[in-house]
């Protein structure tokens, strides 16, 4: 759920604004002078919408414009064919969601969701953004600045787009701007309506597929950077020796004088080497996946660290043979020729340190000396981890996997220097993968055929280019629209309300 104190700030930020712009303008002495000065700076209040627009930056946009016109005409054309591809795309895209989405609801044990992937969730008029991702409720409160900054950034991009494409069609421009809906940041562009209608649908199509085709590419240099971000850091930082360690969350089991700390470099989970963090997730993936490895302990050794111990069974079927008391035993089981079900509460560290992973006995009887594989008894979910983290000594991590994975942050990117900072890559990468996301959700929910969205004014441009021969009659062409962008609306709005639901009821 969305934290109360932020709530309450929001909305009482909100109300303040609206309350002291109510009052000014219903001052005698303050009212000219106060309308006089947002007029001035181009500000706009309504509830929960602050709006700035400017002129300041119009000498830049037909700069831009106006800049290599050939270049800019084919540029804007592939943005046209784009536009136009995305917004059937979209289409399939969110029918498809919409299924998957129903699906899930019906099923007993809903499939587990790709938490990377940012989905439908709440529209915001201008900017079309719409993303399953709600700050407080399962976006990280540390992520924000990320977040906010990937949606403004894209959405400038976006308006950009529009605007440019706009002089190059030779539409008059009256000004950029930037909003503030609720909590989210947007941009948008002021254009001379009339020249827009008298301008031929092809080139209106170029306009409103502009902002699409920029996002777009914005998500696809985003990933250049992304893919590119080793070797661009390369004079700096060096990659694949391990999973740098750049943050322990306070709550983590891998807190304490043998756990992880800041700078430490993990390179191998149990048996399975970690290069980078792609490794380290993968590794814990199989290691909750798969059943608990054992460890190779000779008989005389076994004999020797083991105790008398009382066995018993816990609720979920395991067997306990330590005092819970006791921090650094754990009970291990293991067979013999004679028992399969033998069991003995062992010193942890001593165990596995000197021993070598095992499935079964025969893992061990390379040797000569006899020996058995014990595995540590311990609940379903749970596992014991060996993370090594040299020169330091090797962490023993008792718990679920996915806790380790969700409480250590790490890098897969080495300084060079001591003086480097460990967190730039991180910052870099994590900007940009919010950037792909964003920018790339934002071409894909502008473009469907919805009331209010560019995909409203793409098939309108659409229609009239391709069925002004068929359809003769302009108000049925306006029809068949009106009827198409009904459709992509509610499709849109059932992909809301249904990710609303899956974010907040689950």
């Amino acid at each position: 759920m969305i934290p109360v104190p932020v709530v309450v700030t929001v909305l009482g930020g909100w109300c303040a604004v609206y309350l002291a712009d109510t009052l000014l303008k219903s001052s005698n002495s303050l009212k000219a002078s106060y309308e006089d000065w947002l007029l001035t700076y181009g500000l706009s209040v309504s509830p929960f919408h602050l709006r700035w627009q400017t002129a300041l930056f119009n000498r830049q946009f037909y700069n831009w414009g106006r800049w290599k016109p050939k270049f800019l005409y084919l540029w804007f054309s592939i943005g046209m064919v784009f536009g136009i591809v995305a917004m059937f795309g979209s289409v399939i895209l969110l029918g498809k969601t919409l299924l998957q989405t129903l699906t899930q609801m019906l099923t007993e044990a809903p499939k587990a969701q790709n938490d990377r992937m940012l989905q439908v969730v709440v529209s915001v008029p201008s900017s079309g953004l719409c993303l399953r991702t709600v700050p407080g409720v399962n976006l990280p409160i540390s992520q924000l600045t990320y977040f906010f900054s990937a949606i403004l950034i894209s959405g400038v991009i976006h308006e950009v787009g529009h605007g440019v494409a706009a002089i190059r069609e030779q539409v008059r421009f009256n000004g950029f701007g930037i909003f503030i809906f609720i909590v989210y940041p947007g941009a948008f562009v002021d254009l001379f309506t009339t020249h827009l209608q008298l301008i031929s649908p092809v080139q209106q199509l170029r306009i409103f597929c502009a902002g699409v085709w920029h996002n777009f590419v914005l998500g696809v240099a985003s990933f250049m950077v992304l893919f590119l971000l080793p070797a661009i850091l390369f004079p700096f930082y060096y990659t694949g020796v391990g999973a740098l360690v750049t943050e322990v969350a306070e709550d983590s089991p891998a807190n304490g004088p043998r756990g992880l700390f800041v700078g430490d470099l993990v390179t191998n989970l149990q048996d399975c080497p970690v290069y980078n963090v792609e490794d380290w997730n993968s590794c814990l993936g199989d290691i909750s996946e798969k059943s608990q490895v054992g460890y190779c302990v000779s008989a005389a050794t076994l004999q020797q660290l083991s105790f008398p111990a009382r066995v018993y069974r816990r609720l979920d079927g395991t067997v306990e043979c330590c005092s819970n008391n006791s921090l650094t035993d754990i009970c291990f089981s293991y067979s013999n020729k004679l028992d399969s079900h033998m069991y003995a509460c062992l010193p942890a560290r001593k165990v596995i340190e000197a021993s070598k992973v095992c499935r079964t006995n025969m893992d061990c009887h390379k040797d000569l000396v006899p020996s058995f594989c014990v595995t540590p008894s311990l609940e379903n979910q749970t596992r014991l981890i060996r993370v090594k983290h040299p020169p330091h000594i090797d962490m023993l991590y008792v718990g679920h996997p996915m806790h380790l994975q969700y409480t250590v942050s790490l890098s897969s990117f080495v300084p060079r220097q001591n003086f480097l900072s460990i967190n730039l890559p991180v910052v870099i990468e994590t900007f940009c993968k919010y950037l792909i996301s964003l920018s790339g959700a934002l071409a894909v929910i502008n473009a469907v055929p919805c009331f209010a969205l560019d995909g409203q004014w793409i098939l309108n441009s659409f229609l009239e280019a391709t069925l002004s021969s068929l359809i003769v009659e302009k108000q049925n062409r306006e029809l068949v629209g009106f009827l198409i962008l009904l459709a992509g609306s509610a499709l849109l709005a059932a992909n809301v309300a249904l990710g609303l639901w899956m974010v907040t009821a689950r």
